[in-house]
């Protein structure tokens, strides 16, 4: 269906793609992985034809549509969210919008005399919009927009009042409304709550067509793919299985090239000790001649390329008192919105809560009423003795100064810290190089995350609280901060919607629901286990 055929692509002195090729067969859910900048998103593009390989071809059988959803979803203005969803159904939205265009010619009476004519036209579209499916269209769309978290007074209102992450559910809903014969999918799980994650899984799980896509949650991609395109130094490569099976496999396969090219390695170094000590002696020559053309033959194996996993290392956390934070009879509300009311909960030293909840079940609010970034209308919020407070927030980002590089705020932060020091944690946080040199005004929102739990953890606390700190985080940043937190020897308060982190870190869970909240010791796989649901809005 889509065939990549010894690509090359070059951007300025950066090669991206070097006689490149990978197929995608109908049907088939692939997964697309690769470090930052290895060129995801510039595939995307060539298959889409906004952007020409240099060499090689990117074919695209004849009659496949493609539904393309980008992290840049445009400007969406002037149409409900319905309204918005429906016009990028593909060939039903032209029809649907030719259908009400000739409703509106009949009730027109300056029209009156070529009225046959537009009932006749009316009738054939009529038939194409039904053949299209074009009468259950407004009912998919309300369910697929239902399924990524939309309420029925927001899908009613204007979609231009929406915020940008909303905006990228709409633009998802269009692509999932489209069902073309293939969906390239760019971090469609970006900007997503944990039911809508599940429910966009079960969706795509079902999907018949094709799917090529991108994600930074590790469960997700396992749940979806059954192959995997690997994007490493300008070539492509492709495993058969799941994100874990690749993650084995590449392993495995760089164990055996290690261990190949040390074989080599010390037959040729036998080789030319054997040369060196007999080449002077003519009883030798006929030997020495024969094992330095045999030298000349051997293909030489090619250095194994080692993927370098970064560490970050916790230094000990000072001890907090027992009781690290209480919340005592505390009620809080927005307006007319109750989100707590005589509410008590504690936490103690060592215990590692996740915080679960639907959209506006109160989980931020939890997490400020804490660290007392809010305070209780009734009640008390405390924090225990001793406590050595880390709060990472969406907000956090903002009090970063734009004028300095990185380098520049992480020496700063910690004057007493070695060049070396700050370097590598930097590098731990994927900051590697002349990267390190950016100015913060000139980082994404993912990269700003990334600087300021750098910052957060190189002098550590003995309480984390942290609301989503993974969003935006690539799969290796990721992997790092989990393998990080679970040396960590304090305590954490946290919000997350990737199912991996919370399975990983968590030995506490407390649910948020409609009727009340619900506390599970042990850890999210437990929970799981005990309710028989991945999240609170599962709920049956």
């Amino acid at each position: 269906m889509i065939r990549i055929d010894n690509v090359g692509k070059q951007h300025g002195k950066q090669v991206l793609f070097l006689e490149a090729s990978a197929t995608i067969h109908r049907g088939e859910h692939v997964g697309l992985v690769g470090p930052n900048g290895a060129g995801k998103s510039t595939l995307f593009r060539m298959i889409m034809k906004e952007e020409q390989p240099d060499e090689g071809q990117v074919a695209v059988d004849r009659g496949v549509s493609i539904g393309y959803f980008s992290q840049d979803v445009g400007e969406m203005s002037g149409r409900t969210v319905v309204a918005e969803t429906m016009a990028g159904a593909g060939p039903v939205s032209g029809v649907a919008a030719e259908l009400h265009q000739l409703e509106h010619d009949m009730a027109d009476p300056a029209k009156a005399d070529k009225l046959d004519k537009i009932i006749e036209r009316f009738g054939e579209v009529q038939a194409r919009f039904d053949e299209l499916g074009g009468y259950s269209l407004e009912g998919r769309a309300k369910e697929i927009l239902a399924g990524l978290g939309f309420s029925d007074e927001m899908m009613e209102g204007d979609v231009g009042a929406l915020s940008g992450g909303w905006k990228m559910r709409v633009a998802l809903a269009r692509i999932l409304l489209m069902k073309p014969d293939a969906m390239l999918l760019d971090e469609p799980s970006n900007h997503l709550d944990l039911e809508s994650i599940i429910w966009l899984e079960n969706f795509l799980k079902g999907f018949e067509g094709a799917i090529l896509m991108t994600s930074h949650d590790r469960e997700f991609m396992n749940r979806i793919v059954g192959k995997i395109v690997e994007i490493d130094s300008g070539e492509l490569t492709t495993y058969s299985g799941n994100f874990d099976f690749y993650v084995e496999q590449r392993a495995i396969n760089e164990r055996h090239a290690e261990a190949q090219y040390a074989r080599q390695q010390a037959m040729l170094k036998k080789e030319e000790e054997f040369i060196a000590r007999f080449k002077a002696r003519a009883s030798h020559a006929a030997q020495v001649q024969s094992r330095v053309k045999k030298l000349e033959k051997i293909e030489k194996v090619e250095p194994p390329k080692r993927v370098v996993a970064q560490h970050f290392d916790f230094r000990p956390a000072p001890r907090s008192g027992e009781d690290v934070a209480k919340l005592e009879g505390v009620s809080k509300k927005y307006g007319s919105k109750v989100i707590y009311d005589g509410f008590d909960f504690l936490v103690r030293r060592t215990e590692r809560w996740c915080v679960m909840g639907v959209n506006g079940a109160g989980k931020s609010t939890l997490l400020k009423l804490a660290v007392g970034a809010v305070h209780p209308d009734e009640g008390e919020a405390s924090l225990g003795g001793s406590v050595k407070l880390g709060y990472f927030a969406q907000h956090a980002m903002d009090i970063l100064k734009p004028e300095l590089t990185i380098f520049e705020h992480l020496s700063a932060e910690f004057p007493l810290a070695s060049q070396g020091s700050i370097r590598t944690l930097a590098g731990c946080f994927g900051f590697s190089g002349d990267e390190i040199d950016k100015r913060i005004r000139v980082l994404s929102g993912g990269e700003k995350a990334r600087v300021v739990l750098a910052t957060m953890l190189f002098d550590p606390p003995n309480f984390l609280v942290l609301d989503e700190p993974t969003n935006h985080l690539d799969m290796a940043t990721k992997e790092m901060l989990i393998e990080a937190l679970k040396k960590f020897d304090g305590t954490m308060l946290f919000v997350s919607h990737d199912r991996h982190f919370l399975a990983e870190l968590s030995n506490r869970v407390l649910e948020l629901t409609g009727d009340g909240a619900h506390a599970y010791g042990g850890g999210y796989l437990e929970y799981v286990a005990r309710s028989g649901h991945e999240a609170p809005g599962l709920r049956q």
